[in-house]
């Protein structure tokens, strides 16, 4: 099935600042969407405001042709959200925390021992997430992505806290959600090199 995310319009002032203003976009199955600028412009307030987390002066973000305002539970099974923070609990360990989250949504055929293994967490299963470096976190965070079956990647500052490797294998799966026809919007103030289809959005 194939997916459209676009926007009409978008305005956004927070407290005395405009963050952005008249912006647009559209994005479709396979495509990858970059929301470029310095750290502070404004990158992760542009996503929640997709998201139906912050409230628009003006314009409509849509998915497929539908306002989101119209359908906020459908659009949020959609998507998968890796944030800053993991959104995880620190008590829980890795297997239960992601166990909770398939609870959640529709989760994906994949073999969670084979994700587990690619992402290098595998060692870490009976570990409490709170004991887990920034690293590690950010990776279950990953695993969390692929076992959910949704075509939408939301990705903030995904690089955060990775290694060289990690940032390779972020873009590596990236590229293949893309592939099977996924959508990924994504801010970064790094460069990103992926094969996809790719807008960019420049927040100043």
């Amino acid at each position: 099935m194939t997916h459209k995310l676009s926007a009409d319009n978008l305005t956004l002032i927070r407290g005395e600042r405009c963050l952005f203003q008249g912006l647009s976009f559209a994005l479709e199955s396979g495509g990858l969407l970059i929301l470029e600028g310095r750290n502070g412009c404004g990158k992760t307030s542009l996503i929640r405001a997709i998201a139906g987390m912050l409230t628009l002066e003006e314009g409509t973000v849509f998915w497929d042709d539908v306002p989101v305002d119209d359908q906020r539970q459908t659009f949020h099974g959609d998507l998968v959200w890796l944030a800053h923070r993991t959104g995880l609990k620190g008590d829980l360990t890795l297997v239960e925390n992601l166990g909770f989250e398939r609870s959640l949504r529709a989760h994906s055929s994949r073999d969670p021992e084979e994700v587990y293994e690619r992402l290098g967490i595998a060692r870490l299963k009976k570990l409490v997430l709170r004991s887990l470096s920034a690293g590690q976190q950010r990776r279950v965070s990953l695993a969390r992505m692929l076992l959910a079956d949704v075509p939408l990647w939301f990705m903030d500052e995904p690089f955060t806290n990775l290694d060289r490797e990690g940032r390779a294998l972020v873009m590596e799966l990236v590229e293949e959600h893309c592939a099977k026809g996924g959508m990924c919007v994504m801010a970064a103030h790094q460069d990103v090199e992926i094969a996809a289809p790719t807008t960019r959005v420049k927040i100043q």
